[in-house]
C-alpha cells in the first residue's frame, strides 16, 4: 500500500512538463515551470511564478509577487517577503485587508542560487547568476554574477561569469 502524498495544490495552479512536487506543500494560484522540482513543505502563493529547471528545497515559502526565472537553485527554509510594512490590523484596530496593503514584487534572474535560510526583502532584483550565502538577509538589489551574505547582505566577490 502506498503511503498519501498530503498536498494541496488548487485547481488554479499551473504545472508544467514532469516537474516534481513532493508532500506537504500548498500551492495555489501560481506557476511551475518544466522540470522544476518543489520540496516539501514548501509553500507557494497566488501569482508567484518558478521558472523550469528550478529546485526550490523544502520548508522554503515564495509569497505573492515574487518571479523567479529559470534554472534557479532556492535552499532550505528560504523565506520571501512582499509587504514593506506588514500589519495585522490598521491604525482603527480593524483587520488588515488585501485592500490595505501593496505588494511589492521581487525578481530572482536566471541561474541564481540562494543558499538556505536566506531571507528576501521584497522590491528587490537578484541578478543572473548571483549567489546568496546561507542565512542572508537580502535587502538591496543584488548585481549579475555577485556573491553575497551576511546581514544585511554584503558583497563578498564577483563571479568572472555571469
Amino acid at each position: 500500500m502506498s503511503e498519501p502524498l498530503y498536498r494541496c495544490i488548487a485547481s488554479d495552479v499551473k504545472i508544467g512538463q514532469r516537474a516534481k512536487i513532493f508532500a506537504f506543500t500548498n500551492l495555489y494560484g501560481c506557476e511551475i515551470g518544466d522540470d522544476t522540482k518543489i520540496g516539501a513543505f514548501v509553500e507557494i502563493q497566488r501569482g508567484a511564478r518558478v521558472g523550469n529547471r528550478c529546485k526550490v528545497s523544502s520548508h522554503s515559502f515564495l509569497c505573492e509577487g515574487v518571479t523567479i526565472e529559470d534554472e534557479v537553485f532556492v535552499g532550505h527554509g528560504v523565506i520571501f517577503i512582499n509587504d514593506r510594512y506588514p500589519r495585522a490590523a490598521n491604525a482603527d484596530g480593524s483587520l488588515q485587508t488585501e485592500k490595505d496593503w501593496s505588494c511589492v514584487p521581487t525578481l530572482v534572474k536566471k541561474r541564481a542560487s540562494i543558499g538556505s535560510g536566506a531571507t528576501i526583502l521584497c522590491g528587490i532584483t537578484i541578478g543572473e547568476g548571483a549567489t546568496i550565502g546561507a542565512g542572508a538577509v537580502v535587502t538591496k538589489d543584488v548585481p549579475d554574477g555577485a556573491v553575497v551574505a551576511g546581514n544585511p547582505a554584503r558583497p563578498l566577490r564577483q563571479e568572472i561569469e555571469a
